[in-house]
């Protein structure tokens, strides 16, 4: 417990802006933005460095505080219940997907498991730009299939692009 608790508070906001720089988090949210035009989907990606002391005392993981974001960020507020929150926590080496219900409901979890674990791939070799990239691309590519915008149809952009580090 002690050694998870000291992780968490060393890990701090500069650990995060090292993973991902002020240009890679600009790419990334122009990213987002160019793949909410051609489906109704709303893709967050929130970075944290370490977790609240509340969930440290409590025992909790990764998986309870994305959940906590998710709500926390709206990314469950979407007219089509088609919001996707790729969390990354730098202290535990997490990443956790969550999708609402809408999405959830038609993708298998082996195909969420696929893309965790490519994404794991990615941020193992420090690469987090590449990772977060082949990432967005793939949720992309599940809300493409799932929930394509018809012609003339856009995305009314639900939730900001941007990149949330916390």
């Amino acid at each position: 417990m002690l050694k998870r608790l000291l992780k968490h508070r060393w890990i701090d906001h500069g650990d995060v802006r090292r993973a991902l720089p002020l240009a890679t988090e600009q790419a990334l949210e122009a990213q987002v933005k160019a793949s909410e035009s051609h489906h109704s989907g709303e893709i967050c990606i929130c970075v944290e460095a370490g977790l609240p002391l509340s969930y440290l005392w409590k025992k909790l993981r990764a998986r309870q505080r994305a959940l906590t974001l998710f709500g926390k960020l709206r990314v469950w507020d979407t007219e089509a219940n088609n919001g996707v929150l790729i969390y990354l926590l730098l202290a535990d080496n997490a990443i956790e997907i969550v999708a609402d219900r809408g999405l959830n409901n038609r993708v298998s979890a082996e195909q969420w498991q696929g893309v965790v674990e490519r994404l794991r791939e990615h941020l193992g070799q420090g690469r987090f730009q590449e990772g977060l990239h082949q990432a967005v691309l793939e949720v992309d590519r599940l809300l493409s299939e799932h929930f394509p915008l018809a012609p003339g149809q856009s995305n009314p952009n639900e939730l900001q692009d941007r990149v949330i580090l916390l």
